[in-house]
């Protein structure tokens, strides 16, 4: 399974989520296969989070939809103990991955999961942009008052075992990288053939 983080050998809207630490909750994981980046080819997977609170204006954190914001964050799908999303995942559940773990660890475990996000703004040009930089734990204090109802369904996207409609709802950024994986070409190349032959004339 592709959802499987393991150490390696060396929609929300378009408001963005106001910097600081917010109350989220984990809705959906999508495996984006390998992809080409500056440090090499490597596998990756985004973990997106519905954000729910106030502003520092005391304004709800809502779309114009009325539903949560939500923010999500690009991973390197490894556990390695330089990893980011080891550390991420180490300070939001408390504790570090045991080595058993770092040989396979289900990331559908943190589906439907509340956690405190830090977030971040950087500017590129004229653009700003809302990053995740941490995960912790929700402190006792708000669990015992109780979370806010949920608004996203848990989902997740395996290239293992494509959920299409999951797919198609997807943007067309995130969906251009998935289908441009060397694993959707291959899982797909044998499908594509098959159409290709069926089409000849002799």
């Amino acid at each position: 399974m592709s959802l499987i983080a393991k150490e390696t050998k060396s929609s929300g809207s378009f408001a963005l989520v106001p910097a600081g630490m917010h109350l989220a909750r984990c809705y959906r994981i999508i495996d984006l296969g390998t992809q080409t980046t500056k440090f090499g080819d490597k596998h990756q997977v985004m973990i997106a989070f519905e954000v729910h609170g106030e502003d520092d204006e005391g304004s709800p954190m809502l779309t114009a939809n009325g539903d949560p914001l939500s923010i999500s964050k690009t991973y390197t799908n490894s556990l390695n103990e330089s990893s980011t999303l080891s550390a991420h995942l180490e300070s939001w559940r408390g504790s570090a991955f045991t080595p058993s773990e770092r040989k396979g660890f289900d990331l559908l475990k943190i589906l439907g999961v509340w956690g405190m996000v830090t977030v971040v703004h950087t500017t590129s040009g004229d653009k700003k942009y809302a990053n995740i930089d941490g995960i912790n734990p929700v402190p006792a204090a708000i669990k015992k008052h109780g979370f806010p109802e949920a608004c996203n369904e848990t989902k997740s996207f395996d290239i293992d075992n494509p959920d299409m409609e999951l797919l198609e709802s997807l943007g067309k950024y995130t969906k251009d990288k998935i289908m441009s994986s060397p694993e959707w070409s291959s899982k797909n190349s044998k499908v594509d053939n098959k159409q290709f032959d069926d089409d000849l004339d002799f």
